[in-house]
């Protein structure tokens, strides 16, 4: 996993044509104004999935992966607690779904808690087991995030 803010992005590892082109995406203006759902980046390869909610406590949800795709999240507006943990091991809490790269796992006792907050953006890989959307402190947080999607 890689956490890091924007403007440190190209100073990483994730550094292939198609991270270019997902911090590319990222770094344009006007993200605020996009259509919320998927947006065109590079067909299958690179996508974005606009997304708004309010955060909820972390213990209301689960671990979510995928296995074709990194997720690079990155929140627009608002703040928020993403949980994470590596993936070997954790127990399934319903079979993976194939179709849409989803799966859902038990969160073990110990895990990362990272504050991801305007600007921020965190790189999770396949092997990594993810929470986001949790509420940072006790009060939710309505959220403006950017997922993009980078084919594995």
């Amino acid at each position: 996993m890689l956490v890091t803010n924007l403007t440190h992005a190209n100073g990483n590892d994730y550094l292939s044509q198609r991270f270019s082109k997902a911090y590319a995406f990222l770094a344009q203006d006007g993200l605020d104004a996009l259509p919320l759902g998927r947006n065109e980046i590079d067909g299958d390869d690179v996508f974005a999935n606009v997304q708004e909610y309010d955060t909820v406590a972390a213990s209301e949800k689960q671990l979510e992966a995928h296995r074709g795709y990194y997720d690079v999240q990155f929140v627009v507006s608002g703040q928020e607690l993403l949980q994470y943990a590596q993936l070997n091991g954790l127990p399934e809490c319903q079979p993976f779904d194939e179709e849409n790269d989803f799966g859902l796992y038990e969160t073990p006792e110990q895990c990362t808690n990272v504050v991801l907050r305007a600007g921020d953006l965190a790189v999770l890989a396949p092997e990594d087991a993810h929470k986001p959307g949790c509420t940072l402190g006790s009060e939710p947080c309505h959220v403006r995030k950017i997922v993009v999607k980078v084919r594995a």
